[in-house]
């Protein structure tokens, strides 16, 4: 316990974190630094020695879903979140738990939740732990004993029926903590909000989309939207589901220009409910908005993606750094969003410097660098009928970090290879529960689907946002991964949906290294050194939003996350994974009265969120393989009267007649048969 006195006066890497600058030993901050670069200036484990490098601990937690946090370290105790948004604190050298907080979020809340229960990690300030729930909650936590200090509620319950989770991490910037929210496409307004670390008092909130009442919010950002925001949308669907633009993932503090960097979402429902005549960029939907952190006003922005149409959000990682452009040094913030253009912005006034295809594009044929707008190819907003698209939803690039060196120049980047279809819902009526985003999912042939899936794959490419151009690139069979580290040992760690932890060569991309974790990977990793003695850092498990498409991820039942620790030497095991026994039922001679062609429609509209497209997802309660089929009776009880809510699956009581379930059941039954036919397992 030595490690819980040590953690009761703040450490120097906390005092120099809040000041701006990150500890050399330790990872204090979401991306170690608050410039998020997530790169480690540790060299002890580097190019010629990561063969020596094996497990010193693990520890295997109770969580079976997504585990997608960025484990924080500081003071010899790492602070790491599961889902649920459970917390734990750990002894750093040896794994030893030292206490652990679970929130108590509700089970139902998953219904909210586009993309698993997932959470991505906690905040570190002086003595206190922060995290946001999955329920909207926003909570300090006694880092010495992981007892409660303070609790808010941060949704905004000023409209009822917003379905508001949060899923990001929160962010430490000087004395406040700030947390963003999801939920855009269940109808929700975005926003953002700043706490007063000591006393949760709140100090300032943002606001992401207008008022849809036209109304002022008493908010930091009532000018701006008056007077900017407001004029970019038309009167439509829209003032009922709250315009979306939610910042659900990364913010980003840079205390040379005392900014926030915010990266909002995509919008809900899509445009055609939103711009009269198809006008109107819909701020802020899709944009970097860079705000004073003291007070929450506005400074400027820069939108990727007018009217967003795609789900193409700038939530994603976004990285400040120094570069010298055309000969002239520039303070510099870089991200690489879902719409497949990575964008370099002067991070002092928003002004762009440049923006490349990082990935297939296809939605776009470049973006006109005297306005900074997006170059639309024909039919890109699919307004004459069903666009194939690249990028699709999912995005070139999703919440996982990248990472930047400064060694080398470059941008470590997990790139998704995914297409889309698009296709607006002709009946769009707003549900009370499930996505509203007035579009529908074209269901593909088994032809065509199998080239689809083929075509589905991941990269890691290592970005020089001088030159535009990737100047190496390693491939991944699929198109879900880790997040990046970079060190200077000039390595870049990530793992792999196929359960691998690896190491490539910072400067050509060489594996030099593997570990066989025994399940898929989606979080980045960390480095710290305690006592001479670096360590590598990682949480494993499966999950979250590219888990819910089928047959484009590896197919294994859900196995419990652990948290994995290396250093050079280590001589630990973890042991090997018990599969849970999983085997589809036979569907033989059962039948349905309902109607598969109708039912496909509902089971896109209310089940595609959780079950995935094709109802084939295998890891998120694969429905091919649900007992339930056998009979109504029985799927009537799951769906409709909610005899599985305890699960986290929720009664559609208020949302589906008896009819419109059976006619998912029917739907689901075609699928199932079909599989039995191909002999898949």
């Amino acid at each position: 316990m030595k490690k819980l006195a040590a953690a009761v006066l703040a450490s120097t890497a906390l005092i120099l974190a809040s000041c701006g600058q990150a500890s050399t030993d330790e990872w204090a901050l979401h991306g170690r630094d608050h410039q998020e670069q997530r790169y480690s200036p540790l060299d002890q484990i580097n190019r010629e020695n990561v063969a020596q490098l094996g497990l010193a601990w693990h520890y295997q937690f109770e969580s079976d879903r997504g585990q997608e946090a960025t484990p924080i370290q500081a003071d010899g105790v790492i602070y790491t979140s599961v889902a649920w948004s459970v917390v734990y604190a750990l002894d750093a050298e040896t794994g030893e738990l030292l206490w652990s907080y679970d929130p108590q979020v509700p089970r139902e809340a998953l219904a909210d939740a586009c993309c698993d229960a997932v959470n991505r990690g906690v905040a570190l300030r002086r003595d206190r732990v922060f995290v946001g729930t999955l329920d909207g909650r926003l909570i300090a936590l006694n880092s010495r004993t992981g007892e409660l200090v303070w609790s808010v509620d941060t949704v905004d319950h000023s409209v009822p029926g917003r379905h508001y989770t949060i899923t990001g991490a929160p962010r430490v910037v000087k004395d406040k903590i700030v947390i963003g929210n999801a939920g855009a496409e269940f109808g929700v307004r975005g926003y953002v909000t700043a706490y007063d670390a000591a006393s949760g008092e709140q100090a300032w909130r943002f606001y992401l989309t207008p008022n849809p009442e036209g109304r002022a919010d008493g908010a930091a950002s009532d000018d701006v939207m008056r007077d900017v925001v407001q004029q970019t949308w038309s009167p439509g669907e829209w003032t009922i589901s709250g315009g979306g633009g939610t910042a659900w993932d990364s913010m980003t503090y840079d205390p040379d220009t005392n900014l926030l960097f915010i990266g909002a979402g995509n919008g809900s429902p899509f445009d055609f409910y939103r711009r009269s005549g198809g006008q109107g960029d819909n701020l802020f939907l899709s944009s970097i908005v860079a705000v004073n952190p003291d007070t929450g006003a506005y400074v400027w922005h820069y939108q990727t993606s007018p009217s967003d149409s795609w789900d193409y959000t700038a939530t994603q990682h976004m990285i400040a750094t120094r570069l010298t452009i055309n000969g002239q040094e520039r303070d510099v913030l870089m991200q690489a969003p879902k719409n497949g253009y990575f964008y370099v912005l002067d991070r002092r006034t928003g002004e762009l410097l440049s923006a490349t295809p990082y990935a297939p594009v296809t939605w776009s044929t470049g973006v006109d660098m005297e306005t900074g707008r997006p170059i639309l190819a024909e039919n890109a907003h699919y307004q004459t009928g069903t666009a194939l698209l690249q990028p699709g939803p999912f995005g070139a690039h999703s919440w996982q970090a990248m990472s930047f060196s400064p060694r080398t120049g470059l941008v470590y980047i997990p790139v998704q290879l995914m297409g889309g279809g698009y296709a607006r819902d002709p009946n769009f009526q707003r549900r009370p529960v499930g996505q509203n985003v007035a579009i529908q999912l074209p269901e593909f042939p088994q032809d065509q689907l199998a080239a689809i899936r083929a075509a589905t794959t991941g990269q890691l490419v290592a970005w020089d946002p001088v030159a535009g151009r990737a100047r190496w690139t390693v491939e991944h069979p699929y198109f879900l991964n880790g997040g990046t580290l970079v060190t200077a040992g000039d390595l870049v760690f990530q793992g792999n949906a196929e359960g691998h932890l690896v190491a490539y060569d910072a400067t050509n991309g060489e594996q030099v290294w593997s570990y066989d974790a025994g399940t898929g990977i989606i979080a980045p990793p960390i480095s710290y050194r305690i006592n001479g003695q670096q360590y590598i850092a990682i949480m494993v498990g499966f999950g979250g939003a590219g888990a819910i498409v089928g047959r484009v991820v590896p197919d294994r039942p859900r196995m419990p996350g652990r948290l994995l620790v290396f250093r050079l030497g280590g001589t630990a095991e973890a042991p090997a994974y018990d599969p849970p026994p999983s085997a589809p039922i036979d569907v033989t001679g059962i039948t349905s009265r309902g109607n598969a062609d109708l039912g496909m429609a509902e089971y896109n509209r209310t089940c595609a969120t959780c079950h995935g497209g094709n109802a084939s997802v295998a890891y998120n309660a694969d429905l091919r393989r649900s007992g339930a089929l056998r009979s109504e009776e029985l799927w009537r009880s799951v769906v409709i009267d909610g005899a599985l809510e305890d699960n986290g699956m929720i009664a559609f009581r208020d949302v589906l007649t008896p009819r419109e379930a059976e006619n998912i059941r029917a739907y689901v039954l075609r699928h199932a048969r079909q599989s039995q036919r191909r002999g898949e397992e």
